[in-house]
């Protein structure tokens, strides 16, 4: 097996186990490299990065052990063998205490050095590995990442910070495209949860009929089509954190029921009337006032105090304009990223001209935006400016002109109709993103559906 890019420094003041070193690993493709002295495997280390070092515990100058005291002294990745005579093997445990990965004792058989040095590799491995996994969940999931430096966002981040190390219950409320699901990632990934399950839960989304299903779970023959007993996402989410989004859309007689689970913290499944003990954190959001909409008598007072433990309300694009620069910067660099593309930045009048725009889908809009114009420049491209922006809203208004030139002469309310219906078909009955285009909520896109379906319409 070639291993060109894993190198091996072979620390020993005798030249023949030197040589035979040399000779073996050279020929199972490691580059190798050798040093007489401690004091020439230091140069070497300087100079050199070495995936492992294997060094005699007993040098003329400087011992194996200074040499392995220095290595992670300077923080390196080096790892290290120690090869020691049969009665130094108390010192050899010693320099493991110390970092050393494994020792052998002289004389060796090559074959069992070899093994150790394989399972060095391969221990390696799934560190890096691990290494990777966690760098790429906290790239994803670290309240730093979320873009903002207004006083607005840096008291979003103080609230995640100090919450993030407590169980209370969460509130974060804002208007659509704020970024409320991503601060609730970033709750769970920054608590003691974190390795823990993180179920979302769309509420507005959930089959009407089965939303006591899909939270509770259920026993098997508890209705019709239940073949087997299933958990619900509060069972999933035990031991972690359970996102209910858009949680003013769940019907009152569920209200109840989940008030229920989170002064008990049980829930039964449908079907059975034994209680399960469930260890969740609940975090909800909702684009709505929920004090008016408790006010308006469509949401129950006493579960919106129970899950407004802990409020967080995210700011609008209007209420942080001084962010938008910072927001366009990182989605043209991950856009541009994604679709190997050199863009590298916009121009000043871009960003003022973006600055100034309406943004009324907030930040999902400004990606959406930026994404969009990265993609549809022209190749080479690599500094966006404002005729890339215009360019783009001139073929959006074109279109948009051309639809409205096209619908037939009609009255408001079979406008409305017409309107609704073919931006669902547009976005393949997707419900949440029909309602965030139409700029209604989920709730009122529900019943105009089902108003439509009396009057005979197939929806």
């Amino acid at each position: 097996m070639i291993q060109e890019d894993k190198s091996i420094l072979v620390l020993d003041d005798e030249e023949m186990i030197r040589d035979l070193l040399f000779e073996t690993f050279s020929k199972k493709g490691y580059k190798v490299d050798t040093a007489v002295n401690g004091k020439e495997a230091m140069a070497k280390l300087e100079e050199n990065e070495y995936s492992l070092l294997i060094s005699d515990l007993r040098l003329p100058d400087v011992s194996g052990m200074e040499v392995l005291e220095k290595i992670k002294k300077e923080g390196s990745s080096t790892g290290v063998i120690m090869v020691t005579a049969y009665g130094s093997i108390k010192n050899a445990v010693n320099a493991m205490k110390q970092g050393a990965f494994d020792y052998i004792t002289k004389p060796f058989d090559l074959d069992q050095l070899e093994v150790i040095i394989d399972k060095y590799f391969n221990y390696q491995n799934l560190v890096e590995e691990n290494e990777y996994l966690k760098s790429e969940l906290g790239r994803k999931f670290q309240f730093k990442n979320i873009i903002g430096q207004s006083k607005p966002m840096l008291n979003v981040f103080d609230a995640i910070r100090m919450v993030a190390r407590s169980r209370a219950t969460v509130l974060i409320q804002g208007a659509s495209g704020t970024g409320k699901e991503l601060v609730a990632r970033a709750i769970h990934y920054n608590s003691k949860r974190k390795n823990g399950p993180f179920i979302t839960t769309n509420c507005a989304a959930l089959p009407e009929g089965l939303v006591e299903s899909e939270l509770f779970g259920h026993e098997k023959g508890a209705f019709t089509g239940a073949i087997k007993t299933t958990k619900g996402r509060f069972e999933l989410a035990h031991g972690g954190t359970i996102l209910l989004d858009e949680i003013s859309e769940i019907s009152s007689g569920l209200q109840a029921k989940l008030l229920r689970v989170l002064q008990e913290r049980e829930i039964e499944r449908v079907g059975s009337g034994h209680p399960i003990q469930v260890d969740v954190r609940v975090i909800a959001t909702t684009n709505r006032n929920l004090e008016e909409e408790v006010k308006k008598g469509d949401f129950r007072e006493d579960l919106y105090y129970r899950l407004n433990v802990v409020p967080i309300h995210l700011p609008t694009i209007n209420e942080r304009r001084e962010d938008i620069p910072l927001l366009v910067k990182h989605f043209i660099k991950k856009y541009a990223e994604e679709n190997e593309l050199p863009i590298k930045g916009v121009t000043e009048k871009a960003n003022k001209m973006l600055m100034q725009r309406e943004w009324p889908g907030n930040v999902r809009e400004i990606e959406n935006c930026i994404e969009r114009t990265v993609v549809m420049c022209e190749p080479g491209t690599e500094i966006l400016d404002i005729k890339h922006f215009s360019i783009l809203d001139s073929v959006m208004s074109t279109a948009v002109e051309k639809r409205i030139e096209d619908l037939p002469m009609m009255t408001l309310r079979e406008s409305e109709k017409n309107l609704i219906l073919t931006t669902l078909r547009e976005n393949d009955n997707n419900r949440t993103k029909t309602a965030e285009l139409l700029g209604i909520s989920v709730r009122t896109l529900r019943n105009k559906l089902n108003e439509y379906r009396s009057e005979g319409v197939t929806v």
